[in-house]
């Protein structure tokens, strides 16, 4: 009795033969397509098995733990891992005397505080007081114990709410923005939709370009980049040389009785401010470790690269955003407007630490 089952392999078998046939017979010139389609098949198969295999060595082949011997770079690295293929958290970080729940809290200040909660609706934004500060840094760097200690002995608030920012950055990511900062627009539209954020690991802007004779009568650089307002994904290179280059300064002087007010053998500008966080930005763009150099160059990025910028450069992996984008309305260097369409973040230029009683 011919039963499903037999008539089901019957008709398998009929098909098999059929094909098998019309193969055995088929003209040359199917050859030829028949091949190309098999090889793109194989390509595809092989490059998904490239892939497999390279995410489960990424996940069975972990670094090595350096020891406590080795370079601050290495541990920092280590412990903070970059992955420029990931997302931007969404994290806000600013820092204050107190916290917004605080009575304490200026009402001058709220304004622009509540400006970033109300453009990120989805993200954790956090103001963390002074008091806080201490212990967080403690918390993220307690494999990094030098870190903790430099930071723990600077004398001066602005020296460690400098340092806050690129330690918080290094540790989480997100944006870092001064308490005084205006969101004028959403992070998601600094941007362009097209520009792909998995090739972008660092956001930063202009904050001076003072092209004139005596710029650095009003200037620490040529160009000065941006630091009251950051964007970054954790673990970059630039935040671990700006953490790195600090904790070693800090301890050096430390070591040599020097790091106290008004006995450094350095200002706030070139320890922690703008001046060394620039310096840090150009370091990266000219690290033959991540960017190609030509032969007998002495450097591969100049602040003349950035002279007059109108519209965002991408250098690598870091878009540079024009002075107009976090200096809008300041009204010189050629900074537009604050309805200007690259108009991003408006600082109040408050600078609080330059005028407290208790430094």
């Amino acid at each position: 009795m011919l039963t499903f089952r037999k008539s089901l392999i019957a008709a398998v078998v009929l098909i098999t033969f059929v094909v098998l046939l019309r193969s055995a017979h088929s003209s040359p010139s199917t050859e030829p397509a028949v091949l190309d389609t098999e090889a793109t098949v194989y390509d595809a198969l092989q490059a998904a098995d490239e892939h497999t295999t390279s995410q489960k060595q990424d996940i069975q082949q972990q670094p090595l733990k350096p020891p406590p011997t080795a370079p601050l770079r290495e541990r920092l690295r280590y412990q903070f891992p970059y992955d420029l293929e990931s997302r931007f958290p969404a994290y806000i970080w600013q820092t204050w005397k107190y916290t917004p729940a605080s009575m304490w809290f200026a009402e001058d200040l709220r304004p622009a505080e509540a400006s970033w909660t109300e453009l990120h609706p989805g993200f954790v934004h956090e103001v963390i007081p002074d008091d806080t500060q201490r212990h967080l840094v403690k918390y993220l760097y307690g494999s990094v114990p030098e870190v903790f200690e430099a930071y723990d002995s600077m004398p001066l608030p602005v020296l460690k709410a400098d340092f806050f920012r690129y330690l918080i950055l290094l540790a989480r990511g997100g944006i870092y923005s001064d308490i005084d900062t205006y969101a004028l627009k959403p992070a998601a539209d600094w941007l362009p939709r097209e520009l792909d954020l998995a090739t972008v690991g660092f956001v930063i802007g202009i904050e001076a370009d003072p092209d004139r004779p005596d710029w650095h009568d009003w200037y620490s650089r040529r160009i000065q980049f941006c630091q009251w307002t950051i964007q970054a994904k954790p673990g970059h290179p630039i935040l671990r040389d700006i953490v790195a280059y600090i904790t070693e300064d800090a301890l050096r002087m430390k070591e040599k009785g020097i790091l106290k007010e008004g006995k450094m053998d350095k200002t706030i500008m070139e320890f922690t401010g703008p001046a060394a966080w620039t310096d840090a930005v150009f370091r990266y763009f000219n690290d033959p470790e991540y960017f190609s150099i030509e032969p007998g160059s002495a450097h591969n990025v100049t602040y003349e690269d950035f002279t007059n910028q109108r519209d965002l450069k991408k250098v690598g992996d870091v878009v540079v955003l024009p002075i107009t984008s976090f200096s809008p309305g300041v009204g010189q260097m050629g900074a537009g407007d604050l309805d200007d369409p690259m108009a991003f973040v408006k600082h109040d230029f408050s600078g609080s630490w330059k005028t407290d009683p208790a430094l």
